[in-house]
C-alpha cells in the first residue's frame, strides 16, 4: 500500500506521538543499559557539519569534534598534530545555514527510516494498543509497516469484545454467541485482519435485528414494508457507481440526489467528470453504508453490497460516436431493497429468498386468480399516476403464447379510465446543466399473489411513443400513445390518449402479462 499524503493523517500521528511520550515516561531510566537491562556500548558522539567562511573564499564545510581542530574538507589529508589539543572554544552559531538541498547531505544514503520506525516492534505494538479504533484504522494508511501492525488480531479482538461482548444491553442469546466466538478464537487461529473486518462489519450492520423488525409492518395498499424509507435514512444507506473503461482504469461516483416515492427510490449521479461513453466497459452498482468513524471521508471504512453489474453493450446498443455522459439515473423497488443494499458483499449480491405459497391440489385454477396490482408512474418531481387493482384473474382459455393475461383497466369500461395528473416527462439536473427528457418517466409495479406476498416487482424507466395504428373510439378523439415494458418474467402494456381540448392524458387500457413458467414454478402447477 502506498503512503497517502493528507493533512488529516498528521492529526493521528500527533496522537501517536502523545501515546509514545506517555509510554516512554513510564519506562524507568536505565543509564548505560538497554531496554532489557543489559549493558550496552556507548555510541560515539555524532560529528557535526558546520559551515565556516574563510577570508576571500566561499563558504566551506568542515568537520568539528570535541578533541580535534576545525579542518576544512579541502584539507582532509593534512596531518593531525600529535601534541594535546586544547578544548574548542565555543563560538557563535552562524546565521547563514546551508541551502535546504544540502542540509541532509551527511545522512547515509541507505538510511530511509524515521525515528518512529527505528523503534522496536514491541514498543510500537504497545503504543498501538493504546489507540482508539479511528486512530488505529487511519494510522494503517501511513506506510506498509503501520499497515501490517495495525491489522493485529489481538488489538481488534480486544476492541470488539469491549464494544460488543461486554454490553449489558445485549440479549443473553447474543452474549452466548459472542462468548462462543471468543472461545473458538483460543483454539483456532484466525487469519490476519479477521477481527478488524468483523469489527467494522458489526458496526455497519449492528442494528440489523432492529430494522428487520421495523420492516415487518406491511402497508396494505402497496403490499410492501411501510418503513422502508425511514430505515434507509436512519441507516444512512447510499449507492455508488463504479465504472471501468476499456483500458482497465476504474472510477467511483457518489450519488448526488435521491427521490423517494411510495414504492421505490430514484437515485441520480451527476457530480464528477464522467469518461466518454465509448470508453466504458463495465458498470457496477453498490449499496454503501459508511462506518461512523472520525477519519477522512476518502478512506472511511464501510460495507459495500453489490447490487448490479452490467456491460455497456447491454445498457445501450447505439454507441456510435464519442458521446459524453451528463448524468446517470436509476430507480430501485422497495422489495428487499434494504437487504440488497446492506447484506450482500462487494463481489456477490444478496440472494432474495423465495417465498413459496402453500400447495393447493383442490383448486383447479390455483395460481390464476387472486392477484393484486399496485402501479405508479412518477418522475423526480411529482407523481403522475397511481392505481390499486385487486382481484385480478385469468381463465385457462386466456393463456396465450406462454403468458397469463391480467386486465387491470379495460378500454370498453370508461369508469375505469384514469387521468394523468401531469405530463409524462423526466426532469434532470447536473452541476452545470439541467433539462427534461420528454415522454419518459419511472414506473413502479408491484404484483401480489393470492397470499398478498410480492410476486413480481418492477421499477424501471419507461417511454411513451406514438401508436402506429390509432384505434377507433367514440369516447376519445385525440392522439393515442403506448407505454410498454417487457422482461423475462412478464410484460406491461398501457394505452394513453391525449385530449386536445382538455390538454390532458387519460390511461384507457392497462394489461399485465405474466410468464406461465414463473406461475408454474411459484405455485407448483403445470399450466
Amino acid at each position: 500500500m502506498q503512503p497517502i499524503c493528507n493533512h488529516g493523517y498528521w492529526k493521528y500521528l500527533d496522537n501517536f506521538a502523545a501515546v509514545l511520550e506517555r509510554v516512554w515516561m513510564k519506562t524507568p531510566p536505565t543509564e548505560g543499559r538497554g531496554p532489557t537491562g543489559e549493558k550496552k556500548c556507548r555510541r560515539p558522539k555524532r560529528r557535526k557539519i558546520m559551515p565556516i567562511k574563510s577570508p576571500g573564499s566561499s563558504t566551506q564545510r568542515c568537520l568539528a569534534t570535541n578533541n580535534a581542530k576545525r579542518v576544512p574538507l579541502t584539507q582532509k589529508k593534512a596531518t593531525v598534530p600529535s601534541h594535546p589539543v586544547p578544548s574548542r572554544v565555543p563560538t557563535k552559531r552562524l546565521t547563514s545555514p546551508l541551502p535546504r538541498s544540502t542540509r541532509h547531505a551527511a545522512r547515509p544514503a541507505g538510511c530511509t527510516q524515521n525515528h518512529i520506525e527505528q523503534l522496536p516492534p514491541e514498543i510500537l505494538m504497545k503504543i498501538l494498543w493504546n489507540l482508539d479504533a479511528s486512530s488505529l484504522y487511519c494510522i494503517s494508511y501511513v506506510n506498509k509497516l503501520f499497515y501490517k501492525l495495525a491489522k493485529n488480531n489481538g488489538m481488534w479482538r480486544k476492541k470488539y469484545s469491549a464494544k460488543y461482548g461486554e454490553s449489558k444491553k445485549l440479549k443473553a442469546k447474543h452474549m452466548d454467541e459472542v462468548v462462543e466466538k471468543l472461545s473458538v478464537m483460543k483454539v483456532q487461529e484466525r487469519p490476519e485482519g479477521y477481527w478488524r473486518r468483523l469489527y467494522f462489519r458489526t458496526i455497519a450492520g449492528n442494528n440489523h435485528t432492529k430494522w428487520l423488525k421495523e420492516l415487518r409492518t406491511i402497508n396494505p395498499y402497496t403490499g410492501l414494508p411501510s418503513h422502508t424509507e425511514r430505515v434507509l435514512r436512519e441507516q444512512r444507506v447510499a449507492w455508488e457507481i463504479t465504472v471501468c473503461d476499456k483500458s482497465g482504469c476504474e472510477g467511483t461516483f457518489e450519488q448526488s440526489h435521491t427521490y423517494y416515492s411510495d414504492s421505490s427510490v430514484t437515485v441520480c449521479w451527476s457530480n464528477g467528470s464522467w469518461p466518454a461513453f465509448h470508453q466504458l466497459s463495465t458498470l457496477q452498482l453498490h449499496g454503501v453504508k459508511k462506518v461512523p468513524l472520525k477519519c477522512p471521508s476518502a478512506i472511511k471504512p464501510g460495507w459495500w453490497s453489490l447490487m448490479a453489474q452490467l456491460d455497456i453493450d447491454t445498457i445501450s446498443k447505439s454507441s456510435q460516436g464519442q458521446l459524453s455522459i451528463a448524468f446517470v439515473m436509476a430507480t430501485f423497488h422497495y422489495h428487499r431493497l434494504v437487504e440488497r443494499s446492506l447484506l450482500g458483499s462487494s463481489i456477490c449480491p444478496y440472494t432474495i429468498p423465495e417465498n413459496m405459497p402453500p400447495f393447493d391440489d383442490v383448486d383447479p385454477n390455483y395460481g390464476l386468480h387472486g392477484y393484486t396490482l399496485h402501479i405508479t408512474l412518477h418522475n423526480t418531481v411529482t407523481e403522475i399516476m397511481s392505481g390499486h387493482f385487486p382481484e385480478l384473474f385469468c381463465r385457462k382459455g386466456q393463456i396465450h403464447e406462454g403468458f397469463i393475461q391480467l386486465n387491470a383497466i379495460i378500454r370498453s369500461k370508461q369508469s375505469q379510465h384514469t387521468p394523468l395528473s401531469a405530463r409524462v416527462s423526466l426532469p434532470w439536473r447536473s452541476d452545470a446543466l439541467e433539462g427534461t427528457v420528454k415522454n419518459c418517466c419511472m414506473m413502479s409495479l408491484t404484483l401480489l399473489d393470492e397470499t398478498q406476498m410480492p410476486f413480481w416487482c418492477v421499477s424501471t424507466p419507461v417511454s411513451m411513443v406514438l401508436a402506429n395504428e390509432e384505434p377507433f373510439s367514440y369516447d376519445y378523439q385525440g392522439q393515442h400513445f403506448l407505454i410498454k415494458y417487457q422482461d423475462a418474467e412478464g410484460k406491461v402494456q398501457m394505452d394513453v390518449v391525449r385530449l386536445e381540448e382538455q390538454r390532458q392524458f387519460f390511461l384507457i387500457n392497462l394489461v399485465i402479462y405474466i410468464s406461465i413458467v414463473k406461475v408454474n414454478q411459484h405455485f407448483g402447477r403445470a399450466y
